[in-house]
Order: C-alpha cells, then structure tokens, then sequence
C-alpha cells in the first residue's frame, strides 16, 4: 500500500492548495482547508479510492446538491453540530435548559407574527388549511435558568401537514403559505398555546440523492412526527429545537438523528384529541450574538 501523504512533494501541495505562504486570504479558512484536504488525501490512500470512484462520489455531490440540507443530518453532521456546542457549554460551566437539536433544512422565513393570547380557547392557530385528521394543541410557559418568566419571547413554530408535507416544500403545491407556520408573540408571563392539525413523519424524496445514499448505507430515510421551534427573547440566548411525538415508531429512529432526551413528549389522548404540555426553559445570553440565529442560508417566501 502506497504511503505518500506524508512526503515531502505532498505536503508542499497541500500548502499551495491552502494558499499557506501566500499573503492576504482568511487565514483561518486556510488551516481549516489545508487539515480538510489532508484528511480527504489521507482517505483516498486508506481505503485506495479509484479514480472511478472518486469522480463518482463528485458526481453524486453534485447531482445531489439540492437536498444538502438532508443529507447533513442524515449523516449525523447536523447532529455533530449540536454535540460539540453541548461540549462546549460544559467546559464552560453552562449547563441547563431546554436541550437544542437540529434546525432541519424546512423554516422558511417571514412567517405571520400574532399575538399569542392563550385566554383564546387551544390559543394560536397554526393551520390555514383544511386537514382531515386529529387536532394537537400544545401549551406550556417559557422561563429563564432560575424559572422566571420570560417576557417579550417570540416562540417560531413550523411542523409538515398530516402527509408529512412542508408549505412552500410541498411537492403537490396544494398548501397555502405558511400553513402549520407562525411566530407567536408571548406576553409578559411567558405562556403559550397553539393548536393545529396533527403533523406525520415524513420520508426523503423518493429516488432523490438522500434516498440513493440512505439506501447505499442499508438505512431508512424517515423521520418520526414532530414539531419545530425558535424561542427568542431580549436578554436570553436563542434556542433551536423541536419534539419528536415519543409513540411514533420512529421516534427513537429517526434518520436525521433529532431525537434528544427531554424532546420525546408523548401526546395525551385521554380527551380524545393529542394534547402535550411542554415548557421551555433558556439560557441567559453572555453576548449579543447569543440572541441571534446562526448564519446558515434560509428559504424566504
């Protein structure tokens, strides 16, 4: 087996590729490349990737770079994400609060702002269309560390109609915008209440670069009914987070590896419509970039 990585003709490829000895650039974005290319060289020689291969794999990037935002989780990158800022919080002694989990690739943008009065019988209603299933409502308060109320929250909500189909992502194009999504504007007790028609799980596009790449690995591409969540608020820490319904079959299955521990509510359907009660609890912001959203692209209507 050939051994080259570590010649000398290599590494000084390496650092011309990064543009190491160049001057201007970001010289963070070359370090991270320059360790990036050598840990994909170093692969190629491990596991001797042909030529065919290695085009192939290019191949499939390519064709496939529309649904990059499921094939992130479904590798469990996305998830990585959220494992290393835990990591992080930890040794920085901050600890507490409702646990973050995936984002997904299916917010959109702009959606309508209302008052959430939970005086309103189920409070806020998040479907405009109609839906011939059950009716979830959900209701809880949103607190900081040493659980007082957070005032002034908007709680972002968006979850798929009961075909496990996204608004504006639906391949029918039968939905209306923003259907089953709202942002909620929380008085000063930091109580909320929505209902809306009962979302299912959805699936990977059929035939789709996920589902081609799903099926290579001896994988499903299914994740179980849940529900998503921004939860802002002046002075505390954004949280990005969602429920997955603990009696769905793929609640402890899920392709996209969403599935945390305190994020598995299982629905009461003991007056005959799924209820869960739910409270949210957030960090204090050290910072002001602690309140923002992370940078990644998101789809607008």
């Amino acid at each position: 087996m050939t051994n080259i990585v570590h010649s000398t003709e290599v590494q000084s490829l390496l650092d011309r590729a990064a543009g190491i000895n160049e001057d201007g650039g970001n010289p963070r974005l070359k370090i991270i490349l320059r360790d990036t290319l050598e840990m994909l060289m170093t692969v190629i020689e491990k596991h001797d990737i042909s030529e065919d291969e290695f085009w192939l794999a290019v191949r499939f990037l390519q064709d496939g770079v529309d649904e990059f935002g499921l094939i992130a989780p479904g590798l469990g990158i996305e998830h990585f994400l959220d494992l290393h800022m835990d990591a992080k919080d930890a040794e920085s002694g901050r600890t507490g609060g409702t646990p973050r989990t995936i984002e997904g690739p299916l917010y959109v943008a702009g959606a309508p702002l209302v008052n959430g009065d939970v005086t309103k019988t189920n409070g806020v209603n998040l479907t405009t269309d109609p839906d011939d299933t059950e009716t979830l409502t959900m209701s809880g308060q949103i607190t900081g560390p040493d659980g007082e109320p957070v005032k002034d929250a908007i709680l972002h909500v968006w979850h798929a109609n009961s075909k496990g189909f996204y608004s504006h992502f639906d391949p029918t194009s039968e939905q209306s915008p923003f259907n089953n999504r709202r942002r909620i504007k929380l008085g000063p007790d930091g109580r909320y209440a929505f209902h809306s028609k009962m979302p299912r799980g959805y699936s990977v596009p059929p035939d789709g670069a996920s589902d081609r790449l799903m099926q290579a690995l001896g994988r499903h591409g299914d994740r179980p009914a849940h529900v998503h969540f921004f939860v802002e608020a002046p002075g505390y820490r954004t949280l990005t987070t969602q429920i997955n319904f603990g009696d769905d079959p793929n609640a402890h299955n899920d392709f996209a590896f969403g599935t945390r521990e305190g994020l598995l509510p299982i629905p009461d359907r003991s007056s005959g419509q799924p209820v869960i009660p739910f409270n949210f609890q957030l960090q204090r912001a050290q910072s002001s970039d602690d309140e923002g959203f992370s940078n990644r692209a998101r789809a607008t209507a």
